[in-house]
This record gives structure tokens, sequence and C-alpha cells, in this order.
């Protein structure tokens, strides 16, 4: 049996209650930034898109190109990190949404839909490298205090996770034409994170050039993503991913459809994003007391039971009910999938993991975020939902497979 060099006597993960470092708070505001500019995308994008494409087959190519510029993004952000440290790299992300706010401000005043497709890629860019932001948090602490690192800096867009969609709705008459103002509001939150990390973020003195590996035993990328504890956390992460995002995608598009109001709409995204943060403030504790695999059969169960309220009924309080059961079931399957895969390495292979596993989990959803627009228009809501069972068994039969094995995380 394969077993993780950092394995632990317990699969239970049991957290120190100390305060987070300042490194992790300032991890911590910085997502609650980019949750906020990334929610406005959210909200807006596939109702934008719906408005400007030249055919509604192609509404969801802009929001598809926030996922698919961070799947191609997310090594060369991996890489960027291991050359110049993470604060230089997160500059760069965080430029790239200001400057993609700037350029979907410009298309939507002119109506332009290929280069506001280019404007949401630019998020998509900043996306890659705020993806990295837990996983720097997990990397500071030790390995029993990973999964409350990693639900802190998740914590931080509890806020932005509310306030996004109402600074969307606020925003899109600040300019003469609508939506162009909230997509102002997403340059302006790139640009304060530039700020934040130039002023208050520092690179630990392993974060700013290459791990030396002469003295460790560095396996290959191969060996390590084939073990159970590498397979379980790229399951829940990857699979976790592509659910959230093949229906939040169609979620505004199919109440749209189902005569519902745009504001209906962004209330909808709003509960949803509520679901994906607010268990960050707690998760954490919770893996403390019932233990890793626990949280992430929790998260599996609350994710398969938003296709199951979609197959029930099609009233606003379902689409409520439905993303709001997503959201959490997205949440404990990130944290949990994430304090695995930073359970699964030695330092000296973080970069190449780390690369390797966003690279495969911005893959798979960007996959899911292009087909949700041409699966929605053929065979509708109902039926999309239906789509996602098969995936989440996936999910369960990999996590199984590492309870089976005993490989447990430290």
């Amino acid at each position: 049996m394969t077993r993780n060099p950092l394995r632990d006597e317990s699969s239970r993960i049991a957290i120190p209650a100390v305060p987070p470092s300042p490194q992790v708070v300032v991890l911590a505001v910085a997502q609650a930034l980019f949750t906020a500019a990334l929610a406005v995308d959210l909200t807006l994008t596939g109702i934008t898109g719906y408005q400007l494409a030249p055919y509604k087959a192609l509404a969801t190519l802009p929001f598809a190109a926030i996922t698919l510029a961070g799947a191609a993004a997310t090594w060369f952000a991996a890489q960027l990190m291991r050359r110049v440290g993470r604060r230089r790299a997160f500059i760069t992300g965080a430029g790239a949404c200001a400057v993609g706010g700037c350029v979907s401000v410009w298309s939507v005043i002119h109506g332009d839909f290929w280069l506001f497709c280019l404007g949401t890629a630019a998020v998509g860019v900043f996306q890659a490298f705020a993806q990295y932001y837990r996983l720097a948090a997990a990397d500071l602490v030790g390995g029993n205090a990973k999964a409350r690192a990693i639900s802190t800096v998740l914590a931080g867009g509890v806020l932005a996770a509310v306030l996004g969609p109402l600074l969307a709705a606020w925003s899109r008459n600040w300019l003469s034409t609508v939506f162009a103002g909230s997509y102002l509001a997403v340059a302006l939150l790139g640009a304060i994170s530039v700020v934040l990390f130039l002023v208050a973020y520092r690179d630990q003195p392993d974060e700013a050039g290459p791990v030396d590996t002469s003295q460790a035993h560095v396996r290959a990328l191969p060996t390590i993503l084939t073990t159970p504890i590498s397979l379980a956390a790229l399951a829940n992460n990857a699979v976790g991913g592509m659910v959230m995002m093949f229906i939040m995608t169609a979620a505004p598009l199919a109440a749209m459809e189902a005569h519902y109001s745009v504001d209906d709409g962004a209330s909808v995204i709003q509960w949803h994003l509520v679901g994906m943060y607010a268990p960050s403030l707690f998760a954490g504790r919770l893996i403390d007391r019932i233990g890793l695999p626990n949280v992430l059969f929790a998260g599996i169960g609350l994710s398969a039971l938003c296709p199951l309220i979609a197959l029930v009924s099609g009233t606003l309080f379902a689409y409520h009910a439905a993303l709001l059961c997503l959201g959490v079931g997205w949440n404990f399957m990130f944290v949990g999938g994430t304090a695995l895969l930073a359970s699964s390495y030695v330092p000296a292979e973080r970069t190449k993991v780390q690369g390797a596993a966003e690279l495969l989990r911005y893959a798979t959803t960007a996959a899911a975020t292009l087909a949700a627009g041409p699966i929605l228009e053929r065979f509708g809501w109902v039926a999309l939902n239906v789509c996602m069972l098969p995936l989440l068994a996936v999910a369960t039969v990999m996590t199984v497979q590492w309870v089976r094995n005993d490989v447990r995380p430290a």
C-alpha cells in the first residue's frame, strides 16, 4: 500500500485553537476582495453575454472564458510563484482583474461581445492566482492546522458573497450603459487587491524562490497523484468544482426562462455564494469534531441534494434551496479536498503538485461551464441537474477508496 509521507495516526485533524497569523488574515481579506469581484461576474456575465451574444447558444461563453483563462493560467501562476514569490505573483493576478474589468466596461458600452469575452478572461486569470490563497495559507502552518487556515481564508469571502451580488445590482447604473458600472466595480476591486499585497503581504523565506530539493526525496508527479489521498483530494476538488460551476452558470439563465426577474436570479446567486463561503466559519472545527471523511461525504450528499430539489420543483424557493445546498456541499468538498491535497506532498513537491491539481480542477470546470449553455438550451434545467449525479458518484468512490486504504492527512 502506498502511504502518504505526512501520515498522521488519525483521520481527524486536531486543530489547535490559536489565532490565525497576520499573513493568513491578509489572505482572508484578499479572498474577500476576489470573491466580491467574482460575484459580480457570476451574477451578471451570463445575462450580459445573453444580451451581447450574436447567437444565444454562445451566451455562457463569456462566463466560460473566466474558467478557461483560469485553466490556462493556473500552471503559469504556480511557476511564477516559484520564481518570483507569491507576493509578486498575487499582485500580477490582481492587476489582471483591474485591466479585465476596464476592458469589460468598454465592451459593454460598445456592445462588443468578443471583447467582452476577453475582459472576463482577464478576470479568470485573477481567479487562477487567487485560488492559491488557500494553499498559501495551508503552507504557512503545520499539518494539524491546515484545515483551519484554509477555512479562515475562505471565510474571508462570506461578507463578499452577500455584498457581491448586491454590488452588481447597485452599480449596474453607475454609467450610461446598463451593467457597465458593475464591471467598473470589478476593476476597482482588483486595484484594491494590488494595493493590499503591495502594502501588507510578505513572502515567507521558502516562497521567494525555488525550494531546495538536494536533500529531499522528491517523488515523480504521477506517483504522488495516484496515491489514494491524492485521488480523493483531486476528486473532491474537481468534481465539486464541476458540479458547482455547471449548475451555477446555468441557474440565472434558467431562472429567466422560468419568467423570474434579473433581481430574482441575482438573489439565487447571492444565497448560493453564502452557501459557498459561510460554512468556512466553522468547517475547520467541524473537521476536527467529526472527522474529515464525514465532512467530505456530507459535502457530496448536499451537492447531490441540489439536482434532487430541481427534479421536485421549479419554484423560486426551490432555486434558492437547491443553490444554497450546492454552495454548502461545494464548501465541504473544497475545504476537505484542499486539506487532503496540502497533506499529500512534502515542500519540495509543492509547486508541481499544486500546479497540476489546480490545472486539472480548472480544466474540468471549464468543460462544465462551456457545456452548461448548450445543454440548458437543448435539454432544460432538470436534465442539466441530473447529469451531475454520476460525477458525484465518482467523488464518492474515490473518497471511500482513501478511507479503506487508511491513508490519512497530517
